[in-house]
């Protein structure tokens, strides 16, 4: 229960959130340097922890929906509380982090121990008054998404115009208002009329920094599509398409489960994306679609051993990618 399985950087860098298999989010925050301790700036300790998700069950499908966090998204900071969405495979959630160092005393209709007083008992007006107290982290949920995925959730993406965001699985992505959770608009639907003539599955998703009428997702055959939902409701056909054109000499048994997308990411300029395949991370230029302008080979010593990895399922392992604050 305590395995990590998503962790996530708000938009300072001060805090960082995990998600684990347990269904719970624990929120560390970084150190301040001070001068007895000038180099502990990169030092995160435990802020909060709460429990997000808890297992549930699909009456309806017979199935065990288990509370592991599938992904976290910090909202942008619009106050002195942060936000983020957090996500199972079927429930989205909006919380509120906030801090509380005082306390209300000098109730007239409340006893210090917050029992109501009698109104007759009540013989003068007081005046309430905050008193100091230790500083307590609450996390409180706001709002509760649900009941709009047949598939897992994969992907959350919140939009640069921070009112709405959205979610995909496997073969559809909708669209969310944060202050809606009882209707979404469906954005991707790639599920074809037969399922035996499916192809390739949505493995993430995401929304352009600038432009909140972009996005792009990703599948497991290794291309990306770039759409704007400008030009009509449903994103069917796509703006963009991001291939690059296979090896026929490197071509083997294990291709098309390696050249499977896990994870895409805009840069913070949004004129690049990263994404993130078994072997390699690509970085790519959204005006030139035939190939990426860099490929990283982050684990090309595990090609010879991917038979191996293939019977015991490590080659089904999904990795994360991110850009670097100053990209």
């Amino acid at each position: 229960a305590d395995i990590i399985s998503t962790v996530e950087f708000n938009y300072t860098g001060d805090l960082l959130a995990t998600g684990d298999k347990g269904g719970r989010v624990v929120i560390f925050q970084r150190e301040q340097e001070t001068k007895s301790r000038p180099l502990s700036r990169g030092e995160y300790n435990v802020y909060s922890t709460f429990q997000s998700h808890e297992p549930e069950f699909d009456y309806l499908k017979s199935l065990e929906i288990e509370e592991k966090i599938n992904k976290i998204r910090w909202l942008p900071q619009q106050n002195a509380a942060h936000f983020l969405l957090s996500t199972n495979d079927k429930t989205i959630k909006l919380w509120k982090i906030s801090e509380r160092d005082k306390r209300a005393e000098g109730y007239n209709l409340k006893d210090e121990d917050g029992r109501l007083r009698e109104p007759f008992r009540v013989t003068e007006l007081r005046v309430p008054t905050l008193k100091p107290m230790d500083l307590m982290v609450e996390a409180s949920p706001r709002r509760i998404f649900a009941n709009a995925h047949t598939y897992h959730i994969n992907s959350i993406s919140v939009n640069s115009d921070y009112a709405t965001y959205l979610s995909a699985d496997d073969l559809r992505i909708n669209l969310w208002h944060l202050e809606v959770t009882n209707r979404s608009f469906n954005i991707v639907d790639i599920k074809p009329a037969n399922m035996e003539e499916l192809t390739e599955v949505i493995t993430a998703a995401e929304f352009h920094p600038h432009h909140c009428n972009v996005f792009v997702y990703s599948s497991s055959k290794g291309t990306i599509r770039l759409c704007d939902m400008r030009s009509s409701a449903l994103c069917d056909q796509h703006s963009k398409f991001f291939e690059e054109p296979e090896d026929p000499s490197s071509r083997s048994f294990f291709s098309e489960i390696i050249s499977s997308i896990s994870d895409v990411k805009f840069s913070h300029s949004g004129r690049y994306m990263m994404t993130r395949d078994y072997l390699s991370v690509k970085v790519w230029d959204l005006n030139m679609e035939n190939r990426p302008v860099e490929t990283y080979q982050v684990h090309e010593y595990l090609r010879s051993k991917l038979c191996s990895l293939y019977e015991n399922d490590c080659i089904f392992d999904k990795f994360e990618c991110c850009w670097n604050g100053s990209d």
